[in-house]
Parts: structure tokens; sequence; C-alpha cells
């Protein structure tokens, strides 16, 4: 039987959509595999790393009928790869054997079964469904993505706090040194839903939405996220805990408020960050009427100093940063300018876009 038949680029593209989940090794050796299933014209593929599952729906040719097996997901790739973009390929099942071809290269596929492959088991009680615009939900996302910790013990960090309520899409994102806010508002009331979704399923979100104007739809359960859009659904499991109170982090009424360049001040920072060293990226910043200045130093007694003309008439003030998370902030916005609010030399600072108060970046000081 022909199981799929087309060119190299559609069949690879469908591919890659679901495999970015996939892990070369796992202690399942079939979670490394897609599960294909051929159902008439329609090839279902699905992979799992059994919290995330992503599969998609699509026309790929080949033989109608019933057919399911699984194969190595990167190897499937990797080989695909090697062939010409306009290529016509075909994988065919016969014998108990597997094998793709493409022009007058011949690869025998090692299979194992469609039955072992461990499917997520979704939730029979998700709530209602409520759509987003892709490219809305892939600009949120990369508003506050840059902010979520890392492998932290305080789990319920890694990853994002999701909250749609009323007319408004909120998410928040912190590593406990540093918090990002990010809101949309929604053509549609939706319950109050509140849930943390897991630091590879935001990535993996981010790589897949598109900025075209297609919608995604939502819902959600006690403990899943399902997502739909392109042909594609995506089920997440949901990270349990309680998600800081952000509302308490950014702060409110800051009186001194210099409102500047972003690009100018983010060149500033990455020119200091390079005397900065590896463990300590410690970066001071001089407020003063009229001027900004930027100095940063390291062990071998290197200094970096850089000024900046700026409108501010408030207190003079000294205060320290980690230049890293003013970077990632500054690079991940892409308005003109940035407004700056500071109280005093140990307090939060605020980074707003003066365009939208919808983006808050608040981020810690640090001692020098």
């Amino acid at each position: 039987m022909i199981i799929l038949k087309s060119t190299q680029d559609k069949v690879l593209a469908a591919l890659q959509s679901v495999a970015g989940i996939v892990e070369r090794r796992h202690t399942l050796p079939i979670l490394a595999n897609v599960l294909l299933r051929k159902d008439g014209a329609q090839l279902q593929l699905t992979t799992s790393d059994l919290e995330i599952q992503i599969r998609t729906t699509v026309e790929l040719g080949g033989d109608d009928g019933s057919f399911a097996t699984t194969l190595g997901a990167r190897k499937l790739i990797d080989i695909l790869r090697t062939l010409p973009s306009e290529q016509s390929v075909s994988l065919e099942a016969s014998a108990g054997k597997l094998m793709l071809k493409g022009g007058k290269s011949r690869f025998t596929l090692q299979s194992l079964p469609a039955q072992d492959f461990p499917l997520v088991q979704e939730s029979a009680s998700f709530g209602p469904v409520f759509g987003v615009p892709q490219n809305t939900l892939r600009s949120l996302l990369a508003q506050v993505s840059f902010a979520m910790a890392v492998h932290d013990i305080r789990y319920y960090l890694n990853g994002i706090l999701f909250i749609a309520e009323g007319r408004q899409l909120s998410i928040v994102a912190t590593d406990g040194h540093r918090l990002a806010f990010a809101a949309a508002t929604l053509e549609v009331d939706v319950p109050k839903q509140e849930l943390i979704l897991p630091r590879k399923t935001v990535l993996e979100l981010q790589r897949l939405l598109s900025d075209k104007d297609g919608v995604i739809e939502l819902q959600f359960a006690a403990n899943q996220a399902r997502f739909s859009f392109d042909g594609m659904e995506f089920v997440s499991k949901l990270v349990e805990g309680k998600f800081p109170d952000y509302n308490r982090v950014i702060p409110k009424q800051h009186k001194n408020i210099i409102t500047l360049g972003r690009v100018p001040l983010l060149a500033a920072l990455q020119r200091a960050a390079i005397m900065t060293s590896e463990k300590f990226k410690g970066v001071r910043l001089n407020f003063e009427p009229g001027a900004l200045r930027v100095t940063a130093g390291n062990a071998e007694q290197e200094e970096a100093v850089d000024e900046l003309d700026i409108d501010y008439s408030g207190d003079p003030i000294e205060i320290g940063f980690n230049v890293s998370y003013l970077i990632d902030a500054l690079q991940n916005m892409t308005q003109e300018m940035v407004r700056v609010e500071l109280a005093d030399g140990s307090s939060s600072a605020l980074l707003t876009n003066p365009e939208d108060d919808a983006f808050k970046y608040v981020v810690m000081p640090m001692r020098i």
C-alpha cells in the first residue's frame, strides 16, 4: 500500500509541524516516532511526549484505505531534507516493511506498532471554545516568554500564566527576578479562566503560530489545554501550582519617568555588556537631569562608559541591573520609544510601551 505520495516540501512541512516536541532520546523508544494513521485519502500525523500531543491531518496522495504505523520522526525529516524540494517522494508498505522512495533513492525503515503508541488521555470536561487571532497570541507570547524561568525548583514559574476574562486575554511570565505582562482585547466575552502553560508548550506554540490573520481556537480543562489551528490539534498538560500575585509586583505611581529611544538604549547596554563578566552581568545606570550614563566593569579592571542625552528632570538616581534582563526586554519590544519608571536606586523599575499600556516589564535592581 502507498501510504503517501507527494512532493518533498509538502511531506516535510507536515512532519515538521508535529515533530518539534519529539526528543531524540527517550525512555520509551516509541516516543521518538510519529504515528501515521491513514483513513481514506486523509493521513493523520501524531507525536507525543506524554504531556504534549500534536496532531495534524493532511492529504498527501497515496492509496485510499486504512493503515497505521509509527516511524522515527527525526530520521524521516533528516532523509527528506537531503532530497530536492520538488522531488516526488512516496512511503510504501509491503510485506511488513516500510520503504521511503525519492527519485533513485530507497530507504527501508524500521517501524513500531501503532497500537503501542501512547496517546495523551484527553480530558472529558473541556470548557467553552473561544477564538483568538493567531498573530495576536503570537505577539503576546513573544512579549513575555523570555521572562519564563528555566528548570526552576518553583515549577509553577517554568511557564506562563494565561488569564482569559471578559474581553481581555492576559499573559504573565516571571523567573523571580523580572516579570513581563502583556494583554490583548478579545472580540467575544469569555468566562474567567486562569492556568499555567508549561514552558515547552509555550515555545512550541511560538514555533507553530503564524503571523497570518487565521484564528486559533482555545479550550481549557482542569489539567489540560487544547489549541486548534491550521488543521492542527495541540493538547498540553497544565502546570499545577499557584502563580505569584503579579499585580502586587507591578509598581504603581513611580514618580521619576523617562521616555527615551529604545534602539539607542539597547545599543548602549549591548556595548556595556561586553565589559561585564560571565558570572556577574551587572551594569550601573545613572539618571541625571538631561543625561543617562551607563557603566560596566569586570575583574580585569576594564570599564565601559556610555552616555545618552535624555529628556529628564527628576531625581538623580543610581541603580544597578543585570544587563541581560534589560537587553531581553528591549530586544522583544518593537516600538520606537520606551518608558522607564523609577522610584529610587533600590526599588524595581517598570518598563512600558508609551504607545500601548497593555505591556509591562518589571525588573529587580541588583547590588553592584
